[in-house]
């Protein structure tokens, strides 16, 4: 990046969200320049440090190089510790602020790319809220939760490819759909286009096939998080996932933030979960220190206008429990791996992380503040998904948005 005069970094703020309690790294290029030359950075206030020049000549020189993160994931836990305390050392120390100023650029000149190479995907329905309003929904005359909610955490298999960074437009996806009084499916536009509010969890370590991550091991693979829109397309979901889950759906585009939060950052904002009951098996709760949830509270708008405020703390299962239960049968992980929490509900309607439960399946609208009503999506709408959580001695935590907008569908 190029060079950029900037105020010192530990001149910062103690509360700025993006202060030296924070750090969140990410893979940019100069906004309009003639090739993208993406460059790892970590996000200091409100500047990018580039990293490989930064860390010229330090242990992590050459995992720093580019231009994803996936061979820093690769290192030991205790490398990513020790790089984190090598930043805010550095960072803090007035001396060195002369020779790190002139790898600091502005964020507002940097354009975002995506992180790391996603190598698998898997999603996750963690919020006991969310599916229970899904369930009420669909099966108003039934439990709302299924048999085995309670006992495993429920997750699909999702498509790593068309995970996109946060400012990616999203293109209205096409598909079969039937409406239950429709006499036969019809193909075309999705005319039920959602939005999820989640947390990523980015993994770091692989595991050999055949091998399992105990709960009190899996924080070893959590590097860090990125709040996470899995935009769905209620009518085609709803037409394909019987009798295997989510397909079409959900596979064509999933947006991710483009700065990820160290977990170690996040150490303030640690809770204990909700009490779970039934109590699950041992392979999920292991002596239960290891289990806690996260005190994040997320906004989500529509055009500028606020319509939810989901808060994490209230989700049912760990994302240690989530890992757990992902390589229980022996499923390997992979440097660059990526889970997500699923659709992040509190208990009140104003609260809900989508617009299936926001306006109830459509049947009550949402006004926007420029007067318009939605049920769903529009072409031309801009979701934004932002969220911030307790951070050390009072400082707040504020992970990079996520947003994307809808495009035309091209069928």
């Amino acid at each position: 990046m190029p060079n950029s005069p900037a105020p010192s970094p530990h001149e910062l703020p103690p509360d700025h969200p993006f202060g030296l309690h924070h750090l969140p790294y990410g893979a940019v290029s100069r906004t309009g320049a003639g090739g993208p030359d993406i460059r790892l950075a970590v996000r200091v206030g409100d500047h990018a440090l580039d990293l490989a020049l930064a860390a010229h000549g330090t242990p992590w020189a050459e995992v720093l190089a580019g231009p994803t993160l996936n061979a820093l994931l690769d290192l030991e836990p205790q490398s990513w510790a020790d790089l984190r305390s090598w930043l805010q050392r550095t960072l803090s120390d007035p001396q060195d602020h002369a020779g790190l100023a002139q790898h600091l650029t502005p964020v507002e000149e940097l354009t975002l790319h995506l992180p790391v190479r996603v190598a698998d995907y898997v999603d996750f329905y963690a919020s006991e809220h969310h599916a229970t309003n899904v369930g009420r929904i669909f099966r108003p005359d039934g439990a709302a939760l299924t048999p085995n909610w309670k006992h495993l955490p429920i997750g699909y298999h999702g498509r790593s490819s068309t995970v996109v960074v946060s400012g990616t437009e999203v293109v209205r996806p096409c598909g079969q759909r039937k409406a239950p009084a429709d006499p036969t499916p019809t193909f075309g536009p999705s005319v039920r286009l959602d939005i999820e509010a989640e947390l990523a969890f980015v993994v770091g370590g692989g595991t050999a096939l055949g091998s399992r991550v105990p709960v009190e091991h899996a924080d070893e693979h959590l590097f860090g998080v990125a709040l996470f829109n899995d935009w769905s397309a209620r009518d085609i979901q709803a037409w394909e996932y019987v009798p295997l889950g989510p397909f079409l759906g959900k596979s064509f585009a999933s947006s991710m933030a483009g700065w990820i939060t160290p977990m170690a950052a996040l150490d303030a904002a640690r809770v204990p979960l909700p009490v779970q009951d039934p109590e699950p098996l041992a392979y999920l709760r292991g002596d239960g220190s290891s289990l806690y949830g996260l005190d994040l509270t997320m906004e989500v708008r529509i055009n500028g206008t606020v319509v939810s405020r989901p808060p994490y703390r209230t989700m049912y299962w760990s994302p240690v429990q989530m890992l757990a239960h992902l390589t229980v049968n022996g499923a390997r992980l992979s440097s660059g791996d990526l889970f997500a929490s699923g659709t992040t509900s509190g208990p009140d309607r104003d609260s809900s992380g989508s617009l299936l439960e926001l306006t109830w399946s459509g049947a009550e609208p949402l006004r926007l503040d420029d007067g318009t009503t939605r049920t769903f999506l529009e072409d031309g709408d801009t979701v934004t998904i932002t969220a911030t959580a307790p951070g050390p001695d009072g400082a707040v935590v504020r992970l990079a948005e996520v947003a994307g907008t809808v495009a035309p569908a091209t069928c």
